[in-house]
């Protein structure tokens, strides 16, 4: 119990360093290509967190299993994913308000939950489809430039097909669950950057000058890598689900963000969307916490050591946390009696 305050902290420290990646990055696309934005920010998460991986000796590989040819698509699904969205990311940055931005980014509850249903047969709850229909309705609302004249903004569609990208990449990321987080965050840090790189060159964007350069490594390490380091820390405390609804502040930290660093001054469409996004978020938060139940199973297992013959009954309690299309288990075996 005494932990669990540390990992409320450590998913809220996790949502902040989050929540700086918009607002940083729409200031470092003055200076830096979009292209090459993209792939210095997960250039900088690979590495950290590679850094991390070592430092700090993590004994992971007695828990989870190796990458085998089996993950291979799944692993090439996310980073040819993780390649996209943070390019249509900073290509909608350049043509919309940080503020929005950063709310639109809920958008990837929507098509997360969406795609876990359709593709992947998972059930979403009643009052998760309200959420879900919440977060749509205020990223309409959002995504307008002039409600008088029902005119898209193109920054904002951008920012939507993002989390489409992104919405994908974590069932993607859902079915390499069992193996090692930072080994995954790593192969999509170094390879989704360096595929991103190339992109960048084949459309002829400039590097950027050592300063700018150094910068965006050390934003992708902060708001990526070490925003994970901090989520997986509080996740094995207090599970997946909490986690994550803890998680999900950081939409409305950015927007604060943006409005310290940019004095944007918001229109009644952004206090709409706002407003609705704020009552789908608390739905998405409540349904999350609220949904665990407890399976409880007895097996009987009988063998024979030193002549007799011994019958054990063994409970095996199983509670299952689920946040949209993520399962946890935990496992409490018990010796009842033996004769």
């Amino acid at each position: 119990m005494n932990k669990k305050p540390i990992a409320i902290f450590f998913a809220i420290l996790a949502a902040g360093l989050y929540a700086i990646n918009i607002p940083l990055s729409k200031l470092l696309l003055n200076h830096v290509a979009p292209t090459m934005m993209a792939a210095y920010l997960y250039l900088g998460a690979g590495i950290g967190i590679g850094l991390v991986f070592l430092i700090t000796k993590n004994n992971d590989k007695a828990i989870y299993e190796k990458i085998t040819k089996k993950d291979l698509a799944n692993v090439s699904g996310m980073i040819v994913l993780d390649i996209a969205a943070p390019i249509l990311l900073m290509f909608g940055l350049l043509d919309s308000a940080s503020s929005n931005a950063s709310l639109l980014n809920n958008f990837e509850i929507v098509c997360t939950s969406l795609i876990a249903l359709l593709i992947f047969k998972e059930t979403v709850s009643k009052r998760m489809w309200l959420a879900i229909s919440l977060i749509t309705i205020s990223s309409f609302v959002l995504s307008f430039e002039d409600i008088s004249a029902f005119k898209f903004s193109w920054g904002a569609i951008f920012v939507l097909l993002a989390t489409l990208c992104w919405g994908f990449e974590n069932n993607c990321t859902k079915n390499l669950s069992n193996k090692n987080t930072y080994h995954i965050v790593f192969l999509k840090g170094i390879f989704s950057g360096i595929g991103s790189l190339i992109v960048a060159i084949c459309l002829r964007e400039r590097f950027a000058t050592f300063g700018y350069f150094a910068l965006a490594l050390l934003l992708g390490f902060v708001a990526y890598g070490l925003s994970i380091f901090f989520y997986i820390k509080a996740q094995r405390i207090i599970g997946a689900a909490k986690t994550s609804a803890y998680y999900a502040v950081a939409p409305f930290i950015g927007t604060f963000l943006s409005f310290v660093i940019f004095r944007e001054k918001p229109t009644w469409a952004y206090f709409l969307g706002l407003s609705i996004m704020i009552i789908g978020s608390v739905i998405v938060v409540v349904d999350t916490l609220a949904k665990k139940h407890t399976h409880l199973h007895k097996h009987l297992i009988t063998h024979t050591h030193d002549g007799s013959t011994h019958t054990h009954t063994i409970e095996h309690e199983h509670l299952h946390n689920h946040y949209l299309s993520e399962q946890n288990h935990r496992h409490r075996h018990k010796e009842l009696k033996a004769r």
